[in-house]
This record gives C-alpha cells, structure tokens and sequence, in this order.
C-alpha cells in the first residue's frame, strides 16, 4: 500500500479493514470454474502493490462523507467501485506489459513472460469484463458510466502514446496530455466516485467532487512522473519491475524531453540519432547516465512536487479538517518519495 503505518490510528485500522474487504471482493468476483483461469487470476494478484486506486475511493469517501460511515449499503457501494478501479487497473498493467514487452512486475514475471500474449491479452479482457459486471450491481447508472468514461480515457492515452513511439521530437505538452489520460483520469475519478455515489450524477455541480477530481488527477500525473524517474535511476530489485522499457520502446517521458531540449544541437542530433539506431541495454545505460548528468531528472521532480502541492492546498482548503484529509495530504507527499 502506498502509505499506511501503525501511527494512522484509528483511520489505519479502519482503511485496512476496507481494503482487506476489496481484496476478498476482488478474488470473488474472479473466481471461474475453470482451474486455469484460476490460476492466471491468482497470479495477477501478485501484481497487486500500494493499491493507490482503491485506497483513494475509499479515503476519498471518508473525508468527504464522513456522516456516512456507518451506512451499510453506501459503503458497500463504496467497497465496489474501490474493487472495479483496482480491476481496470490490473488489466492496464497486463496489457502495457504486452506493449512494454516486460518480462518483470511485482518482482515476479510478468503473464505474458510466463503464458504468452494471447493468455495475457484475454485475461486483461477478463479484468475488464469482470469489473462491469462488478459495477452494474450499483443501482446507479451514473456510476458504471464515470469508470467507463474514465476506462475510456485510459485507452485513449494509451493509443495516443502508441501513435507517438519514436517522437522523437515529442514536446511537454503532448507528452501531459498522454499521462493525464493514460494514468491520472482513472485516480481523478477513484476520488469523485464517492460522489458520484452520494449524488447518483457524474456532473453534479458539487464543488467537493470538482476538488476531489483534480486532486486525484494531479496525484495521477505526479506519479507518473515520478514514475519516469524511477525508469531511469530505479534499481530493478527495489522498483520491482522491467526498467528502461521506456527508453527501449521509444516512449519519450519527461526527464528525456527536458534533456534533448536542454542539451546543445549536436549532442541532441547524437542522441536521436543513438536512439533511431535501436535502444539496446548499451544505449540505455548511455542515455540514463546522460540524463542524470544534466537537468532532467531535477526538473521532473520540480513538476512532481508543484502538482503534489496544488493538489494539496486544494483539499485543504475544500474539505473540512479530518485524519481522512491528512491521509490524502499523506498520500500526495508518499508519491513524491517513493522509491517503487
């Protein structure tokens, strides 16, 4: 999990009661009476991490609705929508390990290493199907349609950072418009569902789903930036999965764009010209020392931090004081030093 630690309290022991009870709900809503794809599906479980998705709808909803934690049946809604964010988020990562060509996530080998693409793509489909039949047991349609526009969102990023593999003239602001759709629309909208789920709309007017929304997208962005650093200077045993994949695949993040736009114009023609020849761990290794010898990494952070801290006045001031709140505030700093 992303931050939990026994000094939380109350909240602490609250938080990881709900999310234990996502967990059970997430192996039960997988579970198939064919053994092999049980075993696929227990497999993915692995790549269960700091359960970022879940853990935001459901601190979202304690600081928002803080009257309505002893209501079973609006917790219950809760629990589900945390479980089918969880499961569109699985299915990404099993698909972007096919387009990645990973071989390592969780510190485990990846589905498509052990069983091949087509396993892996199907069982991405599996997660995604699955996390409809989910969500349709909410009586709310509004709420199948925020994960749906948001799913819809995740592919649209996705299909865009396709259509620009080997940019190499790829610029900031193409580049925030992949990863505000590829991985901050889903966390913007894990922190709007409790309100989606209190008002049965998706656009409610509500100032604190607004809030709500752009804070979890702003979380999203930084961790995706942050996550590029890690690409680049994270140790494969600690981060836990294959690293200089982005680099490999031709997929321009930011430390990259601010160092080829920072660098003199013949260093910048040797490096495109090193990476049209083929990214090989050579190249990598090259380019990783490059980029942390200059600025790039610094100014990666600097973007992370000035989102963290937007997103944290916005809350702050939003949302009434509450050990729920300083979680979220938590929340946003633990995505800055992370380390995996």
């Amino acid at each position: 999990m992303l931050l939990l630690s026994p000094n939380d309290g109350e909240i602490h022991a609250t938080l990881t009661q709900r999310l234990a009870q996502v967990e059970s709900r997430f192996r039960a809503e997988l579970l198939s009476d064919l053994p092999n794809v049980n075993t696929l599906a227990e497999h993915v479980e692995r790549y269960r991490g700091k359960m970022l998705r879940p853990t935001l709808v459901l601190v979202s909803a304690m600081a928002a609705y803080p009257e309505r934690d002893e209501d079973e049946q609006f917790q219950d809604w809760v629990t589900t929508v945390a479980t089918v964010a969880e499961m569109v988020h699985m299915a990404t990562l099993v698909h972007d390990d096919i387009l990645d060509e990973a071989e390592m996530r969780r510190r485990g080998a990846t589905i498509n290493h052990l069983r091949g693409n087509e396993a892996a793509v199907m069982l991405g489909d599996y997660l995604i199907s699955h996390a409809y039949h989910l969500c349709s047991a909410i009586p709310l349609p509004a709420a199948s349609r925020a994960i749906a526009a948001a799913t819809n969102t995740v592919c649209e990023g996705e299909l865009l950072q396709l259509h620009h593999r080997e940019d190499w003239e790829l610029g900031e602001r193409t580049y925030f418009e992949i990863i505000r759709r590829k991985t901050a629309s889903l966390c913007g909208v894990c922190c709007q569902m409790p309100v989606v789920l209190e008002t049965g709309q998706v656009d409610s007017g509500a100032a604190v789903g607004q809030t709500l929304f752009e804070f979890g997208q702003k979380l999203g962005v930084a961790f995706q930036i942050i996550d590029d650093v890690l690409d680049l200077t994270g140790n494969p045993e600690e981060v836990g999965k294959t690293l200089g994949r982005d680099l490999a695949k031709g997929k321009l993040t930011l430390p990259l764009i601010h160092h080829l736009a920072s660098v003199g114009a013949s260093e910048r023609e040797a490096l495109v010209a090193d990476l049209k020849r083929g990214v090989d761990d050579d190249a990598v290794a090259r380019l990783r020392e490059a980029i942390r010898e200059g600025e790039g990494l610094d100014y990666a952070r600097q973007w992370a931090e000035r989102l963290v801290g937007d997103a944290k006045s916005s809350i702050e001031m939003q949302l009434p004081p509450s050990d729920a709140r300083q979680l979220l505030v938590g929340m946003a700093d633990a995505v800055i030093s992370r380390r995996f």
